[in-house]
């Protein structure tokens, strides 16, 4: 038996904030609540957490881990390494691999590749194509985070483009379909009126006219009425304009919504006017767009339109991003940062505490119903991050841990910094120390 005692933490969780001990045995919280009145086990870890913010591991619903077949960029060890760095306990990985995660043979060998490479809780989504729905109704909810949709062709071109096998698959299928919305011919049309303009060399800023407010709201649309037409569970993926949060309703509690959205990092903290500076670096897919777009997203989140805030972390290669417009992939490494980005944000009055924890902590177990994790309750698993809140540093590439190298935050100082993150009750993270030797595990999903 292992116990881990943290004492005169500052807990946010479940929309309070209150000072407490807290008493983890093997994998479990097993306490909440003065230590003084509790047993505590001889041989127990004693953390003084005195002026830190003890909140529950961070779950991105959203990464690009890479791995398999496209491991110079990143791959599960690598990234799943800088993410517990950055206080996040668990992950859910996108299919767009190569080979692409479209089969339940590739899905079981990627689950096998997480349990001897991640540093923290997994979970892979099972990519949607035009031929494969066999495959999508043979998965296990139990074990399978959801569906992954591309409604525009992004990195890895996984595109459906076949209305029927569209609407067969939001007819059929029982567990989440997570969708990437842009509308390709809206896209392919605007390409060529700036390709013929500026030819290859099109200016990066141009990124947000190419893949347009247009095309992301003409498809989450289509997608949200195919999801109202077959009372599908839909949650729309990186939201990145004003215009779709007409789409939502914060009229339900999360466990009753059908329709959820989720917002990235890089579209709360950039907007156009970081093009001129970071160019390529900051070409995602849906765009950053204007500073309206930005403003309007973090409204969406603190009025609860928006239900979950995540990465998107997709790494690219240093040369890879260095080409031109139309050359340069999009997506960037953002995991280490996603939760001190957050508390900047805080120190700005931009977010609350609460929030944070409800948009990257609570909702995503919700809304996946993800099992005893999420929340700082006795008898959960012990996925925790501490913070100090006022511990300034800035972002070098002395202190990246992406395989790839590179950071858009890199020369930003943060005030806040994670100092320890423990997954299932083992301290893997502390003040810079990664235990290498911890591997985390699958998810498991109460549906």
């Amino acid at each position: 038996m292992s116990s881990i005692l943290i004492k005169y933490a500052t807990i946010v969780n479940e929309g309070k904030t209150f000072r407490s001990d807290l008493l983890i045995i093997d994998e479990l919280i097993t306490s909440i609540g003065s230590s003084d009145e509790i047993n505590i086990p001889s041989g127990t870890k004693i953390i003084d957490a005195t002026g830190l913010l003890l909140i529950p591991g961070v779950i991105d619903d959203h990464v690009h881990f890479r791995e398999p077949g496209l491991t110079h960029k990143g791959d599960i060890y690598s990234e799943s390494r800088a993410a517990v760095a950055g206080g996040v306990t668990s992950f859910m990985d996108m299919p767009n691999t190569n080979p692409q995660t479209v089969t339940i043979d590739i899905l079981n060998e990627k689950y096998r590749i997480g349990s001897e490479n991640s540093f923290i809780n997994y979970s892979f989504y099972l990519g949607a194509t035009n031929t494969n729905l066999d495959d999508v109704l043979k998965v296990d909810h139990s074990a399978v985070c959801g569906i992954k949709l591309f409604m525009g062709s992004s990195t890895g071109n996984m595109l459906i483009d076949n209305e029927n096998a569209l609407r067969e698959l939001f007819a059929k299928t029982s567990l989440p379909i997570a969708a990437h919305c842009e509308d390709e011919s809206i896209i392919r049309k605007n390409s060529e009126i700036f390709r013929k303009k500026y030819g290859e060399d099109v200016p990066v800023i141009m990124h947000s006219q190419i893949r347009s407010r247009e095309a992301c709201f003409h498809s989450s649309a289509h997608a949200v009425n195919l999801a109202k037409e077959f009372n599908t569970r839909l949650h729309i993926l990186h939201l990145s304009t004003a215009d779709e949060l007409k789409l939502f309703s914060n009229e339900l509690p999360l466990n009753q919504k059908r329709i959820t959205g989720e917002v990235c990092i890089h579209h709360l903290w950039f907007d156009e006017s970081s093009y001129d500076e970071l160019g390529t670096f900051i070409k995602w897919n849906p765009s950053i767009k204007t500073r309206f777009d930005k403003d309007a997203l973090i409204n969406g989140v603190n009025n609860n339109l928006i239900d979950i805030i995540a990465t998107d972390h997709s790494p690219h290669t240093l040369s890879e991003k260095g080409n031109s417009y139309f050359k340069a992939p999009s997506g960037g490494p953002l995991i280490q940062h996603t939760l001190v980005v957050m508390l900047e944000l805080w120190h700005r009055k931009v977010f609350n505490l609460e929030k944070i924890v409800e948009m990257m902590c609570h909702n995503p177990a919700i809304l996946f119903n993800i099992r005893k994790r999420g929340f700082i309750r006795e008898g959960y698993y012990a996925d925790l991050c501490l913070v100090d809140p006022d511990s300034p540093w800035s972002v070098s590439k002395e202190n990246l841990l992406y395989k790839c190298g590179w950071s858009p935050f890199e020369g930003t100082t943060f005030r806040s910094k994670v100092v320890k993150t423990i997954v299932n009750g083992t301290i893997v993270f502390d003040n810079g120390i990664i235990n290498n030797d911890y591997r985390g595990q699958r998810l498991r999903f109460d549906r």
